[in-house]
């Protein structure tokens, strides 16, 4: 089966060469792509895929701390494991950033399991995005 398994896609954004030609996101590409997807909607936005997503966007207006960090690994270990089944998570990381109060990094390390190739992606995750600043 080798790395023929892990397929071929569609980059998002959509990208083109020079030339004009759509340009696919080939094996580990295609898996990134995918974890992308997954990390980046929210459950109930894709009308004929409901459940689809992961349940970090209920959290998008909870202040950091250590409940939410917990709940914010929990959300996207099983979003990974049950809607991307050439991934073996191997574990989820929520740091917060210094620099950035609303910031999380969510570092995710997993397994490609059919390669047995090891990865690692960091998603940036930011806090109350849609809070009206009342400071001035």
């Amino acid at each position: 089966m080798g790395r023929s398994f892990l397929g071929t896609g569609w980059f998002s954004p959509t990208k083109f060469d020079d030339s004009g030609r759509l340009v696919l996101a080939t094996h580990e590409e295609c898996v990134e792509q995918s974890l992308w997807a997954i990390l980046e909607t929210a459950p109930g936005e894709r009308v004929m895929r409901p459940e689809f997503g992961c349940a970090i966007h209920n959290l998008l207006f909870a202040n950091p701390g250590a409940e939410i960090i917990g709940q914010i690994s929990v959300a996207v270990y099983q979003a990974i494991s049950r809607w991307e089944p050439r991934v073996e998570v191997l574990g989820v990381e929520v740091i917060a950033d210094e620099q950035q109060i609303n910031l999380l990094k969510i570092e995710i390390d997993y397994r490609l399991r059919t390669v047995n190739s090891r990865f690692n992606l960091v998603y940036p995750f930011y806090l109350d995005s849609g809070a009206l600043n009342v400071d001035g």
